[in-house]
């Protein structure tokens, strides 16, 4: 088995904030998470995973979103979240569930998937190949409704790669890479912990644990891995977090206090995650 795996759950513009605001307090706190053997990230965690990876400091990444820098303009309105919600819950069954989101993304009208690569381009601040550090990303075939783990081994390129897991349904148009169409990774799980097993110890910021629809929530994906052995430390917004996050995970002025917020969650918890990954 191999060692620690760092989880990064997707959450849009203010969850990744809250999040970068996590790995800084952990950091601050002397916890080392260059040590984790792997990252695998989603969605906003696919950027912020694979700025980690390149190198970035937990600090950088903090502080870039306490600047109001990192911003990404998403344009969601009532009438999306309905269209998504009733794609979303319209079936029992996960498959169905992803494929039928896939549908309706493919038939929304959207931008063009040039403006998804250029503002993931912007977002990866310069990191355009696969980095040494073991690196997975997932993302979700619009047709099929699977989920798929793409890293330096897959065709796909790491722009590719990040761009897929992005690319909210209804929102951003799917992304075309390897001849198939992708949407966003937090479709099928907001937090990929699955992708993690084989590892003795995970370490899982999700800043919205539960995806829409019927798909297995963080806390179960974590409860299954602790079920096989493997020490799982799982973090969610605690309350403080939820009320400086608000309800719209799009909302540009929310992400320093939420970063913050996170900061200052992650600082508190640092003694128990430092006991976990100590193994």
């Amino acid at each position: 088995m191999g060692g620690t795996a760092l989880v990064l759950g997707g959450g849009g513009p203010v969850g990744g904030a809250w999040m970068t605001g996590v790995l800084a307090g952990l950091a601050d706190a002397g916890i080392d998470l260059d040590r984790a053997d792997m990252v695998i990230g989603t969605s906003a965690g696919a950027i912020f995973g694979s700025r980690l990876a390149a190198g970035e400091s937990p600090r950088e990444l903090y502080e870039r979103q306490l600047a109001g820098e990192d911003r990404v303009d998403l344009r969601v309105t009532t009438a999306l979240t309905l269209r998504f919600l009733w794609a979303a819950l319209g079936s029992r069954d996960p498959g169905r569930s992803a494929r039928r989101l896939g549908r309706a993304a493919l038939g929304a009208r959207t931008g063009p998937e040039a403006e998804v690569f250029d503002t993931v381009r912007t977002l990866l601040r310069g990191a355009r190949d696969w980095p040494g550090r073991p690196l997975v990303i997932t993302a979700v075939d619009a047709l099929t409704g699977e989920a798929e783990a793409f890293d330096a081994n897959s065709p796909l390129t790491l722009l590719e790669a990040v761009a897929a897991s992005c690319a909210v349904p209804l929102v951003w148009p799917p992304v075309t890479a390897a001849g198939r169409r992708w949407i966003d990774g937090g479709v099928r799980s907001t937090t990929p912990l699955r992708p993690a097993r084989g590892h003795r110890r995970v370490l899982a910021v999700s800043p919205i644990p539960s995806a829409v629809g019927p798909h297995p929530d963080a806390r179960h994906q974590a409860a299954e891995l602790t079920a096989e052995g493997v020490a799982v430390t799982l973090l969610c917004p605690d309350p403080a977090a939820r009320r400086a996050m608000g309800r719209d995970m799009t909302a540009d002025a929310r992400r320093p206090a939420a970063a913050r917020a996170g900061h200052l969650q992650a600082t508190a918890a640092a003694d128990a995650v430092a006991e976990v990954l100590r193994g």
